[in-house]
């Protein structure tokens, strides 16, 4: 005995049944229409797996040479546990995260070699100005915040990135809805239709970064973003000269999950942006397929500011390439208690007023 096959309305999910008189599928909720083949071709499509094909070879990182890594020195944080790489004339007593004591541990070997490293284009004094420009006309922002004396620390860091490269095919499926409404002297009508709409096409992603050190605030650093590739350069150990490096505790296997979430979530938002013309438009089915994918080791220029009010420290981080600042800033609760009662005291006056304007019209 043959399987029975319920079908149920694209439109509202209704249970379909076939209407002999118009010799297709019908809804007896939303009296929508189907021709049997479509119906069927939906259908498969639906109960298709949408399994994603994300894998990757990766492959970055080099060796290091004899003698390359000489005088290079690990400090490991006494607080956080990080592990920080600077050449032995660099000056490195505090965690540039925590900034918590820094000590020598041993000398640098192992791990990996980056492939590429962008150099620091900003200095110090250009990390220092950028912090007091942020703090400008922050009227509930704590006045200490804007002594000098209250920068802890200020650290050039070369941040672990993987970059990620891969190609990829997408091919989704949405179903659009459109609305179209009248009325006559009795009755307002609504007319829902709805259309199933196939996106399929290859897209092609470069340097997709992921942050290769958990101490590193990942949403500190994304908000740093973007870094220019252009001005990477194939790494030797003198540009570390007066700067530290944090070691990666975050394999390039380890961060595949991350890049493959940043990947997919740009594909979809690329695809479903050229579904226009259309009230509502809901993601049925879909499948994305990436290939190609490979891997770069790169060391990210990044400068960390260090500060602290009210026994509380607080990050900020600079884009080492461009000048882009970012970081959280407190608020002072009596500048707000007394901003807020001021603004309640000016919307007071002038309801006063316009009250007694319209009293005296």
């Amino acid at each position: 005995m043959s399987e029975l096959i319920e079908y149920k309305c694209p439109a509202c999910s209704g249970k379909l049944e076939f209407d002999s008189s118009v010799q297709k599928m019908k809804c007896p909720y939303c009296d929508s229409e189907f021709d049997v083949a479509s119906l069927m071709a939906h259908d498969e499509q639906l109960n298709t797996p949408d399994v994603d094909n994300m894998n990757w070879e990766v492959e970055a990182g080099g060796e290091w040479s004899d003698g390359e890594t000489d005088g290079m020195k690990i400090y490991k944080c006494q607080s956080c546990g990080g592990e920080i790489v600077a050449d032995s004339t660099t000056s490195a007593t505090h965690c540039p995260y925590c900034d918590n004591p820094i000590v020598v541990s041993g000398n640098f070997s192992g791990d990996l070699k980056p492939d590429y490293v962008i150099p620091f284009k900003l200095n110090k004094e250009a990390a220092k100005q950028s912090l007091f420009k942020h703090l400008e006309g922050k009227k509930l922002l704590p006045k200490v915040f804007r002594n000098e004396n209250h920068i802890d620390e200020i650290k050039g860091v070369y941040v672990p990135v993987w970059l990620f490269d891969a190609d990829v095919n997408a091919d989704i499926r949405y179903k659009g809805e459109r609305t179209r409404t009248w009325s006559d002297s009795t009755y307002r009508y609504t007319e829902r239709s709805y259309y199933a709409v196939t996106r399929a096409g290859k897209t092609a992603f470069e340097f997709v970064p992921v942050d290769g050190s958990s101490k590193m605030d990942d949403e500190l650093m994304q908000s740093i973003e973007p870094f220019d590739f252009k001005d990477a350069v194939p790494f030797q150990t003198a540009y570390l000269s007066g700067y530290l490096a944090d070691k990666y505790d975050v394999t390039a296997e380890d961060s595949v999950e991350t890049a493959n979430t940043r990947i997919k979530n740009t594909t979809e938002d690329q695809f479903r942006q050229s579904v226009q013309g259309y009230q509502s438009v809901i993601r049925e089915s879909g499948r994305i397929d990436l290939k190609n994918g490979k891997a770069k080791y790169v060391l990210y220029p990044v400068w960390l500011l260090n500060t602290s009010w009210n026994g509380k420290k607080y990050t900020f981080a600079m884009n080492g390439q461009t000048g882009k600042f970012v970081g959280d800033l407190p608020t002072d609760s009596g500048a707000a208690f007394r901003y807020f009662v001021g603004i309640a005291a000016l919307v007071t006056a002038v309801l006063f007023i316009f009250a007694k304007l319209l009293g005296m019209a």
